[in-house]
Formats: C-alpha cells, sequence, structure tokens
C-alpha cells in the first residue's frame, strides 16, 4: 500500500482500533521524507493561469496529526535544570556537520519532521516547527518563528522576531507560503495561508492576515483573501505598514484610522531589497 494510503487509513480510523504499529510505521516514513524534503506540506501547482501556484498535500497534515495522536507526553530533558516534556513522537530534529546548516548557539529548537537546506543560517533563539520547509541561503534570524508547515524558498531573510505562522487544521487550510529571495522585517507577522510571492519586500512591523486588506497604491488594487484564494502579495512589491480613515461618524469625530499595509511600489531586477525599502520610506 502507498505511504500515502496507510497515512489516509490510519488517519480515519479511531485511535482505540488503530494498528497502532503500522500506524507509527506510516508514519515514521513520513517524518524521514519530510525531514529530507522529499515530501512537502505543500507544493507549487504548476497549474497555468493559478494565481497562487501552491497546493496543500492534505493527507501529509493528517499524517501530522496522526503523529499526536499516537504520540505520549515523554521526558525530553537536558538536565535537571532544563526540564522539557513533548510527545514521543516529535523530539527535536537530528543534526550533524553533514547537514551544513549554521546554527549559532542560543537556544534554538528544529523541530523532528522540518525540512532545513544546506547554507541555511539560525540565529538564536529561533524555532522551526515540524514539517515546515527552508530552502537553500535563507537566514533566520533572531527569535524568529517558523511555524507548522510553513514553506520559506531560497535566499529568504527572516529577520529578528518575524513570526511565520504555522497550520495543521483544517487539513485542506494553505500553509504561509515565502517564495524565494522575498525579505520579511523585523517584527512582522505573516499569517492564516498568506502567499508571498517572489522578492517581495516586507516591511519592519507589518502584519498579514487572511482578514487584512492589502491596498497597492502603485497598481491602484486592493487584495483580500477570498473563499478561494488566500491573501497574495504580488512578486517584487515592497509592502509598508499603513492607515485608513473609517468613514462612521463616530470615528470620523475622533480620528480614527485602521491599521493596513500597502504596497508603496514595486522592486525592479537591479533593485536590492534592503535599497528598495529604503527608498520607498524616504
Amino acid at each position: 500500500m502507498a505511504l500515502r494510503d496507510q497515512i489516509e487509513q490510519s488517519y480515519a480510523q479511531d485511535l482505540q482500533t488503530l494498528d497502532r504499529v503500522a500506524a507509527l510505521r506510516a508514519f515514521n516514513e513520513l517524518k524521514f521524507f519530510l525531514n529530507a524534503g522529499e515530501i512537502r506540506a505543500a507544493q507549487e501547482s504548476g497549474i497555468p493561469g493559478d494565481s497562487a501556484g501552491w497546493v496543500v498535500n492534505a493527507w501529509v497534515k493528517k499524517g501530522i496529526l496522526l503523529g499526536f495522536r499516537l504520540g505520549e507526553i515523554t521526558d525530553l530533558s537536558i538536565n535537571d535544570q532544563f526540564r522539557f516534556f513533548d510527545k514521543s513522537t516529535y523530539p527535536l530534529k537530528r543534526l550533524s556537520l553533514d547537514h551544513q546548516i549554521r546554527i549559532v548557539p542560543g537556544g534554538t529548537s528544529i523541530r523532528d519532521g522540518a525540512f532545513v537546506a544546506r547554507g541555511v543560517v539560525i540565529m538564536p533563539p529561533a524555532y522551526i516547527n515540524v514539517a515546515a520547509y527552508v530552502d537553500e541561503g535563507t537566514m533566520v534570524d533572531s527569535h524568529a518563528l517558523v511555524g507548522s508547515c510553513a514553506q520559506i524558498g531560497k535566499r529568504v531573510h527572516l529577520s529578528a522576531a518575524a513570526q511565520i505562522g504555522g497550520v495543521l487544521e483544517p487539513v485542506g487550510a494553505m500553509p504561509v507560503i515565502i517564495e524565494d529571495d522575498v525579505m520579511v522585517g523585523g517584527n512582522c507577522g505573516i499569517y492564516e495561508g498568506t502567499i508571498v510571492k517572489r522578492r517581495a519586500v516586507i516591511g519592519a512591523g507589518v502584519v498579514l492576515t487572511g482578514s487584512t486588506p492589502v491596498y497597492d497604491i502603485a497598481k491602484e488594487q486592493i487584495y483580500r483573501r477570498t473563499a478561494t484564494s488566500p491573501l497574495i502579495i504580488p512578486e517584487g512589491a515592497i509592502v509598508v505598514q499603513g492607515s485608513r480613515h473609517v468613514d462612521a461618524p463616530f470615528a470620523q469625530r475622533h480620528h480614527i484610522a485602521l491599521y493596513t499595509p500597502v504596497i508603496v511600489k514595486y522592486r525592479d531586477e537591479k533593485t536590492d531589497a534592503a535599497t528598495a525599502l529604503e527608498e520607498s520610506l524616504r
């Protein structure tokens, strides 16, 4: 039976009647391929005309949730001073020099089942959760989070305290996607299946969610999540914090405005991310 079929079958069964040995075998096989980056929670669709460009592998999420059901709380403590207790199915990822990942000392954790490619640099403390995918040459800075199932492309810069949200349920929900060569500024929050297309620049403090409209000054458009599509930040967009007036009489009397992300311009091929952001804020 194919791995996908094994996962689907085990996930659908009641835990009391489940063949735990077979289910654990399938789950550990799934983790093996997740660790190697050969199976992913989401992948490029390759479908012409698909604006999102990504599809969710719901069966992979089912396998991850199955792992939580199968695991038991166990002692994962380092010593008597550093006490940790988590599911037995999700220890920390086993790494060696052969992985060629630079993990600076100071409290970083990578959960088993996450893929981190060669050449990635991780500053302490950072956390990378199960089924996350972090591609080559990416920088994960201090206090940054890469949530469960999030997909991070090549040469991405996740600045200090950037929060890339995770999602396991519902199993069909799109995880956050950060494509190649994106710069995510400090204290940003990117959540709820937002897709940031390649070479975009997300300025410090910007928060992107499924319920937050993004106003594109350059193209005079508004981007929102819909019932069939996630919020998508276009390729090369430079997004900064902004505000918009509230029209209700009470809000007008009290000069109330709401936060909103604003696209102020687009990068060209000759402009690096830092220069583009600096120029947009002048």
